[in-house]
């Protein structure tokens, strides 16, 4: 078998080199911005690319949805109070060829804008607004940051505050004003109950005081209810009303006398 000779194996060689280079794969979620000799001259993909070999140079963009964890940050509060707060950023490309044109970096870029934001957003709030109010601040904090990307072709979806983290003398301040409200509603609902079975005795006591004969029976009611709990003697006073009959007695007797 004859041996090849060496130039057309080098030959092959550069064949098989600018063939690897003129052809590029794209999946779905790329896409791959083209510079001719340094300008840009299009965005391609996804599926088969051919290049230029040497001449034509591809960045590749990834279309799909980054998640941003953005750094703890420190903030002090309008009411002077120093807290950390972290959030996560949801971000993707919409337009590459800004965001490799328009931008140096454009991941580190939008992690550097959120932290300023997140910062200045934060501080013009009072702290109990920060707590209360998370969904209105996840709001404005994605309105601003996805205006100040849109240059970049960068759309910012979606900004979620994670975690507040309170000094430890801010937390035991809050838990003992959690505590007094919860002793507050406490006190509240057991005079709201107070008043309303005073209401139901006076109500009772009115019926009763029409009706002499059902209040002797309520009287004996409790001496049996008494007497079924306890096993032991109990003394109880007897009402007045069993007494009249006999009080009344001995004035008949007087009077039949005198007749």
């Amino acid at each position: 078998m004859p041996e090849l000779p060496f130039g057309a194996i080098i030959i092959v060689l550069l064949i098989i080199f600018f063939l690897f280079n003129a052809i590029k794969i794209l999946r779905e979620y790329e896409r791959g911005v083209v510079f001719r000799l340094g300008r840009l001259i299009a965005v391609k993909g996804p599926g088969l690319i051919i290049l230029i070999p040497i001449i034509d140079k591809m960045v590749t963009v990834s279309l799909r949805t980054v998640v941003l964890d953005v750094p703890p940050q420190d903030v002090i509060t309008a009411d002077n109070v120093s807290i950390k707060v972290n959030a996560v950023v949801y971000f993707r490309v919409v337009e590459p060829n800004l965001a490799i044109v328009a931008v140096e970096n454009y991941m580190a870029a939008t992690s550097q804008i959120s932290q300023t934001t997140l910062r200045s957003v934060l501080g013009q709030g009072e702290l109990d607004d920060l707590l209360s109010q998370r969904e209105k601040i996840n709001h404005r904090l994605q309105e601003i940051i996805d205006a100040q990307t849109e240059p970049w072709g960068v759309k910012v979806s979606n900004v979620e505050v994670k975690q507040i983290d309170l000094p430890q003398e801010m937390q035991r301040a809050m838990a003992k004003q959690a505590e007094a409200e919860r002793e507050r509603r406490s006190k509240v609902i057991s005079a709201e109950g107070e008043f309303q079975a005073s209401q139901k005795l006076s109500e009772a006591a009115a019926v009763l005081s029409q009706q002499p004969s059902a209040l002797t029976l309520r009287y004996l009611q409790t001496l049996r209810e008494i007497a079924t709990e306890n096993n032991s003697t109990t003394i109880f006073p007897v009402p007045i009303d069993f007494l009249k009959p006999f009080m009344q007695m001995p004035k008949v007797e007087e009077k039949t006398k005198e007749s």
